[in-house]
């Protein structure tokens, strides 16, 4: 059974109320409740996981949709965490909307809950974001129109899709690289003699597409898919722990091509690994037709435990792997486990839970990437900033959340967004105009987009020392006309760069440039910072009016942009 905690409260968007005195409601927003039946059950009376998933695919399609006024089919899903389990008689409420469309793209974000109509409690389940695809008419190929995000919320979703996409699109590239990297360095797979063979918890079944197993465009339904992919990872891993398993995790998938009636699709399944309290299953799926080849169609990796009475993990049987393919599946699985663990730990944790720095190697640098520039557009997003003071054209904004002080500079530059963008991307360059920065020293150039620095800054008062921060700057472009480009800051460790006597080290969680083109010579230039008790010495006299070293600084800024305007040693040779 889940869990009575009630956490209804998350659920719901705050009202939004428009100028006609009507509530607001997304327009691509669809609900979907159902009830749970006995048929829609497993053998512990909890609802199937593939039965979920089916309802969560169709409520999306439908949102994806009512936006694009035609046919859609689920292109991806990202990974699912399922933090509770739902039983028979308790409802299950989906809710689903467009966040983003690109060009022929979509997010749709789904968040999914139960409720007892008993006692009237509700509680989270999963949420989910899938990507759809629009299929082409008879006119050609379909042009999305553009989401226009109404309140604080969808703003942000709208806004983080973006970066989501970024993450998507270079997901299987750097999960390769990562895999490769990881395995090499794991040796020889341990033996044990109480191990269980891999090849027993192997599965394969056969399914012939039917009528009612296609969606509404005759081809086979993504949840249904989904469905007997859960189906055969559900019977592989019960024969490794000879018990109900239950699933926790679905790692992200990709659908590599279309299925219809008539086909049939093979599913198989084997445990590639088996850990203290989980074990992950892979499955794939494949599609023919007569004589025809197979097709590959969907590949996953699911994560199931299996829990006692206490609803607490139990520990599982160890496995020995395959010779060969099976030896490889085994050390990738223990791979993607320390990257599905760096993933939740960056990425799914509320940020008041994670350490201000988090050790950087390559294996976590998508998700430090991704969780820099997502947290630098969630504090843009807000709506709540207080006009703090003013001084010739540059504002001081600032914004308390969580028992945390942040606070926002804002000024208008005669410059080209892009040239600003280039100006600002180099921290190096950052001590011509800003006074906080007595030396930077660039520690790491990871890629095109990401470098690691390091930044001295002097001391605040008399006698005591200066600071050092460790910090990763990720720079994104715009996606397109409305958004900024962007340049985020937050705080990592090196190894090889620790604290040292001489300076304190300082710590930043959440800082930046959103950079926002109003015409081709006019930039609207924003700078945000969550201020940390490292930062808090810098600004404490401004935010108390006390001083107005900010509007200095920034003025400088403006000198030093306007300075260098036609500068071509600011752009990369890639744009010259």
């Amino acid at each position: 059974m889940a869990s009575e905690r009630n956490d209804g409260g998350t659920m719901e968007d705050p009202l939004f109320i428009l100028e006609s005195g009507e509530v607001y409601r997304n327009p691509t927003e669809v609900k979907m409740s159902q009830i749970v039946l006995p048929c829609h059950a497993n053998g512990c009376g909890e609802l199937s996981v593939g039965q979920l998933l089916k309802w969560m695919d169709s409520t999306a399609c439908l949102s994806a949709e009512r936006h694009t006024g035609c046919s859609c089919i689920t292109a991806s899903v990202d990974d699912i965490h399922f933090e509770h389990t739902i039983g028979v008689g308790q409802v299950v409420n989906i809710k689903a909307k467009v966040n983003r469309a690109f060009t022929s793209s979509m997010e749709v974000g789904i968040v999914v809950s139960c409720e007892d109509l008993f006692t009237g409690r509700q509680w989270k389940v999963c949420h989910a974001f899938a990507t759809f695809v629009a299929r082409r008419t008879e006119t050609g190929k379909v042009q999305l129109k553009q989401v226009i995000p109404r309140t604080q919320l969808e703003q942000m979703e709208y806004s983080i899709a973006a970066e989501r996409r970024r993450m998507r699109l270079i997901h299987a590239e750097v999960m390769n690289d990562l895999l490769s990297s990881s395995t090499a360095q794991l040796g020889e797979c341990q033996e044990y003699d109480d191990a269980v063979p891999a090849e027993i918890t192997q599965v394969e079944s056969v399914e012939l597409v039917l009528p009612p197993h296609a969606n509404h465009q005759v081809s086979t339904f993504g949840g249904q898919i989904m469905a007997w992919m859960e189906n055969v990872a559900t019977i592989a891993a019960s024969r490794l722990c000879k018990a109900h398993p239950t699933l926790r995790t679905i790692d992200m998938f990709h659908f590599r091509g279309p299925s219809h009636i008539g086909d049939r699709l093979v599913l198989k399944a084997i445990v590639n690994n088996a850990f203290k309290n989980s074990m992950e299953v892979g499955v794939c799926a494949e599609a023919y037709k007569g004589g025809d080849p197979l097709r590959h169609i969907n590949s996953a990796f699911m994560t199931f435990e299996v829990l006692d009475r206490d609803r607490k993990p139990i520990t599982l049987p160890r496995i020995r792997p395959e010779p060969v393919d099976g030896k490889r599946r085994y050390k990738e699985a223990i791979a993607r486990k320390k990257i599905r663990l760096d993933r939740k730990y960056i990425i799914s944790c509320k940020q008041t839970e994670v350490p201000l720095s988090v050790p950087w190697d390559p294996s976590n640098q998508m998700y430090l990437s991704y969780n820099n520039v997502s947290a630098l557009k969630l504090l843009a997003a807000r709506n709540n900033w207080e006009l703090s003071s003013e001084k010739n054209k540059v504002s001081l904004y600032t914004l308390e959340e969580n028992h945390m002080l942040c606070f926002k500079v804002e000024t208008d530059v005669n410059v080209p967004a892009e040239q600003v963008f280039h100006l600002l991307s180099d921290l190096r360059r950052r001590q011509e105009w800003d006074r906080h920065y007595k030396q930077c020293d660039e520690i790491v150039e990871v890629d095109e987009e990401d470098t690691i620095y390091r930044v001295a800054t002097p001391s605040v008062s008399k006698g005591s020392k200066g600071q050092d921060f460790i910090l990763l700057a990720s720079r994104r472009k715009p996606c397109d006309a409305r958004d900024p480009f962007l340049i985020a800051l937050r705080s990592v460790t090196l190894p090889h760069h620790p604290p040292t006597e001489d300076c304190a080290r300082g710590e930043v969680l959440c800082a930046g440039f959103s950079i926002l083109e109003e015409s081709p010579s006019v930039t609207k230039l924003s700078y945000y910072n969550k201020a940390t008790p490292g930062v808090l010495p810098y600004i404490s006299t401004d935010i108390a009016g006390l001083s107005s070293g900010f509007y200095c600084t920034f003025s400088s800024c403006s000198h030093y942009l306007e300075q260098n305007r036609d500068s071509l040693a600011a752009r990369p040779a890639s744009s010259l």
